[in-house]
C-alpha cells in the first residue's frame, strides 16, 4: 500500500496552515511557525491565487487531513456524489466514518496516521472481529476495541492514563476504563467542524 512518507510539515507550509498532522508534536515542535513559506526555492512570498487555486488548496486541505491519496479521494468524492443528499455534506460524513479517522477521533491514537497504523498492524476490532483497513467505513451500532493481546504492550498503559480526559464527538461513545468505543449515531455536517469548505471541493470537482 502507497504511503506518503515525505515530512509532514511540507503539507502545512504548502497549505499555510497548521493542520495538526502530527498530533501533539504540532503543538510543543511547529516547523510552520518558524517558517511560514512554501516547500521549494520560491521565496517567501505567496502569490495571489485564482479562483481555481483557491478550490484545489480546499481540496488538497481536505485530503492531507485525512491522509488519503487522490485516486483515493476522488472515489470517496464520487461514492459521495451518489448518495442522495448535498454532495460536500456527504463526502465530509464519508470521511468521518473511516475507521482510522474514528479511531482518531476517540483518542486511541494522536494522529490520524498513528491511528492509521494501529488498525494497519491489527490492534483493532471492529464487533468483535480483526481487521487491518483503515478505509473500512463503520455504522451506527458498531463496536471499536483493542485485540485482546495489545493490551499487554506499553502504549496502552500509557494511553489508558491519558485518554480520561480526551472530549470525543457527540456521535460516538468511550467506555475510557476498558479503552471500547462504539459509534451511538451516524455523523452529521452539524457534528463536524473542518478547517476546510466542502462547498469548494464540489465546486473544483464540478468543473
Amino acid at each position: 500500500m502507497a504511503r506518503y512518507i515525505e515530512p509532514k510539515c511540507r503539507l502545512c507550509r504548502y497549505i499555510g496552515e497548521k493542520m495538526m498532522l502530527k498530533g501533539e508534536k504540532c503543538v510543543t515542535k511547529c516547523t510552520l511557525e518558524k517558517r511560514n513559506a512554501p516547500p521549494g526555492p520560491h521565496g517567501p512570498r505567496r502569490r495571489r491565487v485564482s479562483d481555481r487555486g483557491l478550490q484545489l488548496r480546499e481540496k488538497q486541505k481536505a485530503r492531507f487531513t485525512y491522509g488519503l491519496f487522490e485516486r483515493q479521494f476522488r472515489k470517496t468524492f464520487e461514492e459521495a456524489a451518489r448518495l442522495p443528499g448535498i454532495t460536500g455534506e456527504n463526502l465530509l460524513v464519508l470521511l468521518e466514518r473511516r475507521l482510522d479517522n474514528i479511531i482518531y477521533r476517540l483518542g486511541f491514537g494522536d494522529s490520524r496516521a498513528q491511528a492509521r497504523q494501529l488498525v494497519r498492524h491489527g490492534h483493532i476490532w471492529v464487533n468483535g472481529h480483526k481487521t487491518n483497513v483503515p478505509s473500512m467505513l463503520v455504522c451506527e451500532g458498531d463496536a471499536v476495541q483493542w485485540r485482546e493481546g495489545s493490551t499487554k504492550n506499553k502504549y496502552y498503559g500509557v494511553l489508558k492514563e491519558k485518554i480520561k480526559d480526551k472530549v470525543i464527538p457527540t456521535w460516538l461513545t468511550l467506555d475510557s476504563e476498558n479503552l471500547t468505543g462504539r459509534v451511538a449515531a451516524l455523523p452529521t455536517r452539524s457534528d463536524v467542524e473542518s478547517a476546510f469548505s466542502e462547498k469548494m471541493i464540489v465546486e473544483y470537482y464540478s468543473r
